[in-house]
């Protein structure tokens, strides 16, 4: 990166300064740079639709920058900034040059832009969480506007995925982000992706181990393994591969290098489930987030962007009320007849075992959506090997993987403490997080108030350990196929184990009277869950290598 673009980007961060003044002389900066690119093209007639994408050079450096500038009109939460990009792309236009517009519906396909964007709806902390995140990166991202349902647990992200990327660590930062495009890879999530390799280049990394894993160095092709086994089959992991690692001569982990390396796979590994959970959209300003094409044969204007009519007529398909009528009322009943039973009897030991053991089986008899071989594209699996190796249940052809009793081996009293020892305050802020997602509640279910949602939530988060083979001795599994009924099961096993097979339709069919907000809480729940049931296995397999 020459010192120009250096320069520019240090520009787009000013940004995010709270001082109005600082922050606008900023756009005026970047305003007379953008004039000048446009001068610099020459006398040109109003766009007229034809096929060429942009009034300028396809992938020109102003076609980037004029996409830069859409995204800040719809996703900075500064309204000076967003106006002052209005009006520069108003100018922009006025001069005859085409200006991009966004492609999609807002920063989920899953849930209507209203929802996730509505104005009143932003209280002042959430404001102030839109503006740190927006200060630390530049951006707004989509992740983080659907997130903002829960500015509690929003907080706690934005921390821990902070100071796993940007804060003093083990880890070279240009290592962190080709980390984070190596994990995102095994689901094919191109969202991820494509973020991180942005990253990757403005921290200085090697374009050259963009085109594929095999040019990057030694060090990081030996990490492919363990990459592999923890997104698809944990329980597969052991000290073996560990110590492959970390007695690998000259391209040698250290133990502090290592566990930065296995938090950062599993938070991009889960982080890559909740893309998918949600539809996550590309960003505005990346690949698939804007076209410089018009529309129609009408012009395009700039006040569509102002209006948000970038795009057709959006409608939801709702089933019929009467289709669903009751679904919340029989569940809260069900979590009703369940707590009687807990303080009636209490199942025996042998019991609690066989229903476990059989909850996992049927677990692996839930099948993945869509269940067809699905072909990653070139240009995400270049970043890792093996593309058959996918998720496969435990005893498919006859392969047995012996339970993990949390007993055994805990977040709380194992994991926590060897990551901390490690990588100090990681540990404090992943032992947040979890606790954040698995105790967040609003004791609501739709539209009912002053319900205990506790017995669902810990349902939810066990069943997802269950499908990794992980077993709680102090909780009864029959409770599960009481609480998630088989179109949940199928969204739950998809987003953990095959998120990138997600589709509309299977997050519309679970759960179908409940709030998107409440649908969101579910994938952070499967998120965190699932972040911690592979952080488990990576953290047993590095204990039992220490022992």
């Amino acid at each position: 990166m020459d010192a120009q673009d250096q320069e520019s980007l240090t520009r787009w961060d000013r940004l995010g300064s709270r001082d109005t003044s600082s922050r606008m002389a900023t756009m005026e900066h970047i305003r007379q740079e953008v004039m000048r690119k446009v001068e610099a093209i020459g006398p040109m007639a109003p766009c007229s639709p034809s096929p060429a994408p942009s009034g300028c050079p396809a992938g020109s450096d102003l076609n980037v920058t004029l996409a830069h500038l859409l995204m800040l009109t719809k996703r900075c939460p500064f309204d000076d900034v967003k106006e002052r990009c209005l009006r520069l792309l108003q100018a922009v236009q006025d001069l005859g040059v085409r200006i991009p517009r966004p492609l999609g519906n807002g920063p989920s396909r899953f849930i209507p832009e209203k929802e996730i964007l509505g104005v009143s709806k932003v209280d002042t902390r959430t404001q102030s969480i839109f503006e740190d995140a927006f200060a630390a990166l530049g951006r707004l991202d989509n992740i983080s506007l659907v997130m903002g349902f829960h500015p509690q647990y929003l907080e706690s992200f934005l921390r821990t995925q902070h100071y796993l990327l940007q804060m003093d660590g083990p880890l070279s930062l240009h290592y962190r982000h080709y980390i984070g495009i190596m994990a995102a890879a095994r689901h094919q999530c191109s969202y991820l992706v494509n973020l991180h390799v942005n990253d990757f280049l403005q921290v200085g990394g090697d374009p050259k181990w963009l085109n594929g894993l095999n040019e990057a160095p030694q060090k990081l092709q030996q990490l492919g393994e363990i990459n592999k086994i923890l997104a698809h089959r944990p329980w597969l992991l052991t000290k073996e591969h560990i110590e492959g690692l970390l007695k690998a001569e000259e391209h040698s982990w250290s133990l502090a290098e290592l566990i930065h390396a296995v938090v950062l796979l599993t938070h991009y590994h889960s982080l890559a489930s909740f893309t998918f959970g949600c539809g996550i959209m590309p960003e505005i300003h990346c690949d698939g987030g804007h076209t410089f094409r018009p529309p129609s044969l009408s012009q395009y204007c700039v006040c569509d962007i102002a209006n948000g009519n970038n795009h057709g007529n959006h409608h939801d398909s709702h089933l019929s009320s009467q289709e669903v009528c009751g679904e919340v009322e029989v569940l809260m009943e069900r979590m009703k007849q369940l707590q009687e039973c807990r303080d009636d009897e209490e199942a025996s030991q042998e019991e609690m075992a066989t229903r476990f053991e059989r909850e996992k089986t049927e677990s692996m008899l839930v099948v993945t959506a869509e269940d067809e071989e699905w072909v990653p594209s070139r240009d995400i699996s270049r970043h890792f090997e093996d593309l058959s190796y996918g998720y496969k249940d435990f005893s498919r052809r006859g392969e047995h993987v012996p339970t993990f009793r949390v007993q055994d081996y805990s977040w709380e009293d194992h994991g926590f403490s060897l990551v901390n020892r490690l990588y100090p305050d990681v540990g404090q802020m992943l032992d947040e997080k979890f606790q954040m997602a698995y105790n967040l509640t609003y004791n609501t279910m739709a539209t009912h108030k002053d319900v205990d949602t506790s017995m669902l939530r810990r349902a939810i988060w066990n069943y997802i350990h269950c499908m990794f083979g992980i077993r709680y001795d102090d909780y009864d599994y029959g409770e599960i196929n009481q609480l998630l009924d088989r179109s949940f099961k199928i969204y739950i096993k998809t987003m953990v184990c095959s998120p990138e097979k997600t589709t509309k339709r299977m997050y519309e069919s679970f759960w179908r009277q409940f709030q998107h907000s409440e649908k969101v809480h579910v994938n952070l729940l499967l998120m965190e869950a699932r972040m911690q049931a592979e952080l488990l296995y990576a953290l047993r397999a590095i204990t039992r290598f220490m022992t």
